[in-house]
């Protein structure tokens, strides 16, 4: 019974001297207030409350993406001179994204050390990354901003993460399939093919990409930023893989095109014409045919308002386009419908000279 008792007893203390070399090994120093460390690591999904306050690492994870922002940004500030402030937004936006960070949390030891309810942690909801964030808060509050910036240049920086490298590669996949588009007067869309809930009930999306209305991959994740990341960073390697796929998107690019460019595939052509307008009059044929030739001769000569051709003599001009009002029409248009007069014009006058 004693020596059950004395267990107990140690049970806490030997946890608790685990905990503090755990935080030893990932921060490089020994905690002061390990309160802080363990509410570090503490999800809200333990539901747990403490004088009617829930425990757990959300106040923390807000206090250290505001110090790491601030440490990261004057490392980076300091490290890379002549640079600006684009470059160095996009350097230090790398580094303190949850991708990021979710992967230091994993390597680091930092997720094995989280206290959270099993379903909270059935899928990469980014968990570690938040935890991450959160230890850093509590070092702030344990050590200072010092003990902060050392931590991130002794033991992130020189470890874990090579920041030449970071800098100048790009990871976001979204924005650089958007530049190449934008580069290449590509239209593209993100298409939302399916939205629900995972067996733990956290939701889930699927986005496609489209460009100028050619499929191309999909992507699936637990927002749609991470979907359409997914999906973006597909299409890129197809692209560079699939001659055939570039091939197809510029082929629809060029259709597209043309018929902006076209409206009007071409004019109407004589026999067309001449099966539904008669020369004359707004008769069919059938209509002509019926009113006999003496009819139609001598509805010819008493109409006062019949146009003639170019000359004053002869038969209205079968490819004249007066009689439809067309508004609204480009410069252009007009023009292909005066050369196609001037063309069936000269095409009679060299008829009637043989």
């Amino acid at each position: 019974m004693l020596s059950k008792l004395i267990d107990r007893i140690r049970l806490p203390f030997r946890k608790e001297k685990e905990l503090f070399s755990a935080i030893y090994a990932i921060t490089g120093v020994y905690p002061k207030n390990i309160k802080y460390y363990k509410l570090a690591l503490m999800h809200k999904s333990i539901m747990r409350k403490e004088k009617g306050k829930p425990l757990n690492n959300e106040r923390l994870e807000y206090l250290g993406d505001a110090i790491l922002d601030a440490v990261v940004g004057d490392i980076v500030f300091r490290r890379f001179e002549g640079k600006g402030e684009g470059f160095l937004t996009n350097a230090r936006s790398k580094i303190v994204q949850r991708d990021t960070l979710n992967q230091l949390a994993e390597k680091m030891g930092i997720t094995q050390l989280i206290v959270s309810n099993s379903h909270a942690s059935s899928h990469n909801n980014y968990m570690g990354g938040n935890a991450f964030e959160a230890l850093v808060g509590a070092l702030y509050l344990d050590k200072g901003y010092q003990a902060c910036m050392t931590f991130m240049n002794d033991r992130i920086l020189k470890e874990y993460l090579n920041l030449e490298k970071i800098a100048y590669t790009e990871v976001n996949f979204k924005s650089k399939l958007i530049e190449w588009c934008q580069k290449n007067r590509i239209n593209v869309e993100y298409k939302l093919l399916q939205q629900g809930k995972d067996m733990t009930g956290s939701p889930k999306f699927c986005y496609q990409v489209v460009m100028e209305g050619v499929s191309c991959s999909k992507g699936s994740g637990y927002s749609k930023k991470e979907s359409q990341q997914e999906a973006s960073k597909l299409t890129l390697s197809r692209l560079r893989k699939e001659p055939q796929l570039v091939r197809a998107i510029f082929n629809a690019k060029g259709e597209k095109t043309k018929q902006e460019e076209n409206p009007v595939a071409s004019l109407p052509v004589l026999e067309s014409k001449e099966e539904v307008f008669d020369e004359t009059t707004d008769m069919t044929p059938k209509d002509k045919e019926s009113k006999g030739n003496d009819s139609s001769t001598n509805n010819e000569s008493s109409k006062p308002n019949k146009k003639k051709g170019k000359n004053g003599t002869g038969p209205k001009d079968e490819f004249d386009l007066s009689d439809l009002q067309i508004k609204n029409e480009q410069q252009s248009r007009e023009d292909i419908i005066a050369a196609a007069e001037q063309a069936a014009f000269n095409g009679e006058e060299t008829t009637g000279g043989r």
